[in-house]
């Protein structure tokens, strides 16, 4: 049975190294101290988003669709995986929250798509 390496200490919460690895065919071993992806130590929901991000190549319209969520919910998820990664978020359109209200209420159904673009010029 083969198991998920974890990046996580369970205990403290400090990152974990792997300290040996083994050739399944010729049984070779090598010890040492080898640092993990960046991947390994993301939570398996932001590993699942990245599944599902990939897998969608890349569309955030897809991603609304498979998932059942608003585009700003999306947004979110992604800039959370960003950060998880050690990367800092920069947004393309000087992070503007009035226009994050205004596509979650065209989401929700709360406006129509012709005063949600008259509200975002």
């Amino acid at each position: 049975m083969q198991r998920h390496v974890i990046g996580e200490c369970p205990i403290c919460k400090h990152d974990l190294f792997v300290t040996k690895l083994e050739c399944t065919n010729c049984h070779t071993e090598i010890s040492g101290q080898f640092q993990l992806s960046k991947f390994n130590y993301l939570s398996k929901e932001h590993l699942y988003f990245i599944e599902l991000f990939i897998k969608n190549k890349g569309s955030i319209k897809q991603l609304e669709k498979e998932l059942n969520i608003s585009y700003p919910t999306v947004k979110k998820m992604l800039d959370e995986v960003i950060i998880s990664l050690g990367y800092t978020v920069v947004d393309d359109e000087e992070n503007n929250p009035k226009k994050d209200e205004i596509l979650q209420q065209l989401a929700d159904g709360k406006i129509t798509s012709e005063e949600a673009l008259k509200l975002l010029k």
